[in-house]
This record gives C-alpha cells, sequence and structure tokens, in this order.
C-alpha cells in the first residue's frame, strides 16, 4: 500500500470509513498484534509474490508513527525481524486452529477442506500506515484548474508555479532572491491559508491541520538550473 491507487489502501480507506470491516479470520491476528504492541490494526491483506511461490501479508495501521514502531530500533528503514517472525508464527497458529491452511503435500490434496486456503510456509510480514496515503490522496484531489484559479486569486508576478507532489505542495517564484525576500513573510501566511480553504474539501479524516500546514518556496531558477527543467528530476 504505497499508493491512492493500490487495491489495499481501497479497502483499508473503505473500513476507516466504515463501509467494509477486516475480513474476521484476520482479526484474531489484529486482536494480538494490538494488544501486544499497543496500537491498532486496521487492515490484514494476504497475497502472494514471486508468481503465487511465497505468501505474504500486510499489516495496516492508521497512523505512521505505528507502522514506523515495527522498524529496526523505531526508525530504521527495515523492519523488525523479531517482531516479523512473531506476527508470522501467530498468523501460522491462528489459520492453524482455524483449519485454514493450505496444505502443499500430496496425500492432503485428498483431504484438505474447502475452506483450506492459506500459505504460512516462510510468510512474509510487512507493515503500513494509511494517514500518509490518505493525505496525499487529499492533495493530489486538488485540480490543475483549482490551482490556476488560485493563481489568478493571488494575482502575484513574481509567483511562477504551485507544484504538488504526495501530501506537499510547493510555489515556485521566478528567481532565488525572490525566494529569501518572502521567506517567513505575511505573504506565505497568506498563500498557506487559501491553499489549506482548497486542501480542506478533500481532507476528509482530518489529517491535515492548519496549525501544522506548511508551503514550500522554491525559484524557477533553481528548477532550471539544477534540475533541468525537467519535473522528474525535480521530484526524483
Amino acid at each position: 500500500m504505497i499508493s491512492p491507487s493500490d487495491k489495499e489502501y481501497r479497502q483499508t480507506k473503505q473500513i476507516m470509513l466504515g463501509k467494509e470491516n477486516l475480513n474476521p479470520e484476520f482479526k484474531p491476528l489484529a486482536d494480538f498484534i494490538d494488544k501486544t504492541f499497543g496500537v491498532r490494526t486496521i487492515n490484514i491483506v494476504y497475497d502472494t509474490i514471486d508468481r503465487g511461490t511465497r505468501p505474504r501479508i500486510g499489516i495496516y495501521f492508521e497512523h505512521y508513527h505505528e507502522k514506523q514502531s515495527f522498524n529496526e530500533n523505531n526508525g530504521h528503514v527495515n523492519f523488525d525481524s523479531k517482531k516479523q517472525k512473531l506476527i508470522a508464527d501467530k498468523f501460522k497458529q491462528s489459520i492453524n486452529e482455524q483449519g485454514l491452511i493450505k496444505n502443499k503435500r500430496l496425500f492432503d490434496l485428498w483431504t484438505k477442506s474447502e475452506k483450506s486456503k492459506y500459505q504460512t510456509d516462510k510468510i512474509l510480514v510487512y507493515f503500513s500506515a494509511f494517514e500518509p496515503i490518505a493525505k496525499n490522496e487529499a492533495n493530489q484531489n486538488i485540480t490543475q484548474d483549482q490551482i490556476e484559479q488560485l493563481k489568478a486569486e493571488l494575482n502575484c508576478e513574481d509567483l511562477w508555479e504551485i507544484s504538488k507532489c504526495f501530501s506537499g505542495t510547493t510555489f515556485f517564484l521566478y528567481t532565488d532572491e525572490q525566494v529569501k525576500s518572502y521567506e517567513n513573510s505575511e505573504t506565505i501566511k497568506v498563500w498557506a491559508d487559501k491553499y489549506f480553504d482548497i486542501l480542506e474539501t478533500y481532507n476528509e479524516f482530518g489529517y491535515f491541520k492548519r496549525e501544522k500546514f506548511n508551503i514550500l518556496l522554491d525559484s524557477k531558477e533553481n528548477f532550471d538550473k539544477n534540475y533541468e527543467s525537467n519535473w522528474y528530476y525535480y521530484y526524483k
């Protein structure tokens, strides 16, 4: 779950909206995770990778700090392997107790029940958070027409472009000198207020807070000189 278009995100969003529920087969695992680690598991998704040869489960929390608590040393990029193993073992136990393990042995092909549908050998456990992606979606839902209308309303000759990327928004002036002159000015607060008014329309979960919301400043001069006037290079 890394973008608003991912099916895992869309499913988790429906759960957040109260329109769907967590798969009841995964509720024992969710309860175990929440009780053990003091978090709130929103969704658990099972699928396979490596052409169906390796199972994996995604554990989806609401907030980023919850997901980060499952990284090594509470902040590094890699997931904590001990926590992964603990959850993988609990998943296997839970699924086994429910009679849902998908066996690979030839003998079991004759005896397994129709409910047997999950592989658990060498299962990969990963973690994700809903809030950051929901914020990305809200910001990306602002249309180009709304951006152009805002630029016209601001009516500033020094403003070249307004550019969105994920949950962040950059107001581009023409020169580096202009950036310096606008930094920490009342004008920037006004621009942020007006942009937030538009953003609030799409802020359905309330994750954006005005007191913590800021716009970024940059210049066309920097964009042209250091990024070859290329948005891909700029946001890479």
